[in-house]
């Protein structure tokens, strides 16, 4: 990470928290802050994607606003998070997208939508008659052409994700041994998002009263995801190994797991979104809150053009829905390295490093 003013801004609230330690079992941040007498901008990025916002430190804080101090953890910390997206973003080149993600966001899901329309073209039937489209969804849009343009674009998001992981965790500090044990503790607390429950009681989204309500809709969300990749996956293993093309009936493997997790999906996108506009507005980084609506906008519009998809499957619109549906799709995937999605990729990593380090000595110390 480069020396910036919200690096700076960041070394001087660690440096008065590690001092005073008030907070110091609210969560997993500032037991890493204890190991610390120094705070570079990697240690700096590596603290700001192990936090996961709960806030619980800003209502603890007897130096927060309105003390002239102003310590507020939260929002400094969300802005070296912001600047960790653009600094390990690969390639370097597409680091500005985050300064204007809202825009971007929107924009290429409006051309995602447009292409598949294009690709629609190239099949031979894309306004099906009522009953017709039971027999494959490939009639609407070849299965060569999802199959390039799917292939090609998620292809390159991982390989994107995983250039800037690797970049990440260069920066995160000194690199211990990956253990079995670090492993299977992170992989606890991404599964259970434990973090998301502050010290145990819950975030502290607007007040100083604790919630869970935060929790259990990136829960939803983020099972609801996994659900609907698992129901994508069941339908490749159905078509290549089985032989059985789409649509399949509702009571089949992949129709029940896309719709239980696109409902997941629904109920997690929409309930955070609602609560972005509810939500105490200084913990919180207000410029940062158009990339943030624009994604879970993005997340919502999957889920619900999937259900509708599903809906109207056996009906004239099929195609229609099929074409703004996988638009969505296609548009999460060109966007996924450089939107807000990559913190779920650099807060896993943070959580491995911090398993890693529990039982390391203070650095710098004796």
């Amino acid at each position: 990470m480069q020396e910036t003013d919200a690096i700076i801004a960041a070394r001087r609230e660690m440096e008065i928290c590690n001092a005073c330690r008030y907070c110091e079992g609210f969560c997993a941040v500032f037991p890493a802050v204890e190991l610390r007498r120094e705070f570079s901008a990697g240690d700096l990025s590596y603290l700001a994607n192990l936090c996961h916002g709960c806030k619980g430190c800003y209502y603890a804080c007897q130096y927060s606003p309105p003390h002239e101090w102003g310590i507020n953890v939260p929002a400094a910390l969300a802005e070296v998070r912001a600047e960790s997206y653009a600094e390990y973003a690969w390639p370097k080149q597409m680091a500005g997208v985050f300064e204007r993600n809202g825009t971007v966001v929107s924009l290429v899901a409006a051309l995602g939508i447009a292409l598949v329309l294009l690709l629609c073209s190239l099949g031979s039937n894309f306004w099906v008659a009522q009953g017709d489209a039971a027999e494959s969804f490939y009639n609407i849009i070849p299965l060569w052409a999802m199959q390039i343009v799917g292939i090609a674009t998620f292809g390159y998001s991982l390989f994107a994700l995983g250039m800037g992981a690797r970049n990440f965790w260069r920066d995160a500090g000194p690199q211990d041994k990956i253990g079995p044990t670090a492993v299977a503790i992170a992989l606890w607390d991404v599964l259970t998002l434990k973090n998301l429950g502050g010290a145990g009681n819950g975030c502290n989204d607007n007040s100083e009263a604790f919630s869970m309500r935060r929790r259990y809709l990136h829960h939803a969300m983020f099972y609801g995801f996994l659900l609907c990749f698992a129901a994508t996956t069941t339908g490749f293993i159905y078509h290549s190994f089985l032989g059985w093309p789409a649509p399949y009936p509702f009571i089949s493997a992949p129709v029940l797991l896309g719709t239980v997790g696109g409902i997941l999906m629904v109920i997690g996108t929409i309930g955070l979104l609602a609560m972005k506009f509810v939500d105490d507005p200084i913990p919180n980084v207000r410029r940062l809150l158009g990339g943030d609506v624009a994604l879970l906008m993005l997340l919502a519009m999957i889920a619900i053009t999937g259900l509708v998809l599903l809906a109207a499957r056996a009906t004239g619109a099929m195609g229609l829905a099929m074409a703004i549906h996988l638009g969505f799709i296609l548009a999460f995937f060109l966007v996924l390295p450089y939107s807000k999605m990559v913190h779920g990729v650099y807060r896993s990593a943070a959580l491995l490093r911090r398993a890693i380090e529990r039982n390391m000595k203070p650095l710098g110390g004796e």
